[in-house]
């Protein structure tokens, strides 16, 4: 596969996994208006770990269930099981778009924990962009107004624990896919079954069905952003990430008659250009570095005699 192809192939997956994304966040909005976010964590999961069963039999389940740095795997697994659980906790009462703004605000807060964590060093334009992502989330909650809720919050703090995930899964890129999708499920399978006490509905066969559904399509969603990263460059595919709030508009508009307000899309416009321009800073400095390496090899190179 040619460059362009592998970028056109990168790209059609970004959009693939985005969509399924966003259906995935319909459906859960969607079985949480009825359910407890215990039951379709549990049932979610449970169907997604029958679906990958198989993969992680072809794959080893030695190296699957021994991974590399197993602490920092178990990190990464938490803040993701409390994000989903997060998620689904501030659909029940926020509209799809509004949660998917803050959500979107992600990259923001990868930034500031990769330099209070990892001491990252960061320049004065991304702390620019950051400045500005963070003014976007607060005009978005619009502190002053009604939008301020405990559900936004949660959202918030939903959105900081998806960049904690981040930010961990940077220092596990030796893991495979298929060992991080697993462990990922069973987490949050074990989050559901923390959760289940607080109530339980008995579904029908229809939403039972739409329940297991949710982990298949959560999962497929997963894959395919995984797929797309290998195909082509992150600098590439990643600004196709933003159109799940296009999604998040058009289903929470179709499905549940929402429409964000005036200050919720302000704010999501300075969130998406803030992390478009971390996105672009950090590809530019990621050309320097090839720049400065290329040159230093062939400085170091010896002279043919």
């Amino acid at each position: 596969m040619t460059s362009r192809n592998a970028s056109l192939a990168g790209i059609a997956m970004m959009l693939l996994g985005i969509l399924l994304f966003s259906l995935n966040d319909v459906m859960g909005k969607w079985l949480v208006s009825t359910y407890t976010v215990g039951q379709v964590l549990v049932l979610r999961s449970a169907a997604a770990l029958v679906v990958i069963l198989p993969f992680v039999v072809m794959q080893g389940p030695r190296r699957t269930l021994r991974p590399e740095r197993p602490g920092l795997q178990a990190l990464r697994v938490l803040f993701g099981s409390l994000e989903v659980a997060l998620f689904y906790a501030a659909v029940v009462y926020l509209p799809l778009a509004d949660a998917m703004t803050i959500w979107l605000a992600a990259p923001v807060w990868v930034v500031i924990l990769a330099a209070l964590l990892l001491g990252e060093r960061v320049d004065a334009r991304r702390w620019l962009a950051v400045a500005a992502g963070f003014a976007g989330v607060v005009v978005a909650l619009n502190p002053t107004g009604a939008s301020l809720t405990m559900p936004a919050l949660i959202a918030v703090l939903g959105s900081v624990l998806f960049a904690a995930m981040m930010v961990a899964g940077r220092q596990l890129r030796g893991t495979p896919d298929v060992t991080l999708v697993f462990w990922q499920t069973l987490g949050a399978l074990v989050m559901g079954l923390v959760l289940l006490p607080l109530g339980w509905v008995s579904p029908s066969l229809t939403d039972l069905a739409l329940l297991g559904l949710l982990g298949i399509v959560a999962m497929t969603a997963h894959i395919c952003v995984t797929r797309s990263l290998k195909l082509a460059e992150a600098s590439v595919v990643v600004p196709y990430q933003y159109t799940l709030i296009i999604w998040a508009l058009i289903f929470g508009w179709f499905v549940f008659g929402d429409w964000p307000t005036p200050s919720m899309l302000w704010g999501g416009a300075l969130i998406v250009t803030a992390g478009l321009t971390l996105l672009v800073l950090e590809r530019r400095e990621s050309v320097a570095g090839r720049d400065v390496a290329g040159e230093t090899a062939q400085s170091t190179k010896p002279s043919g005699g």
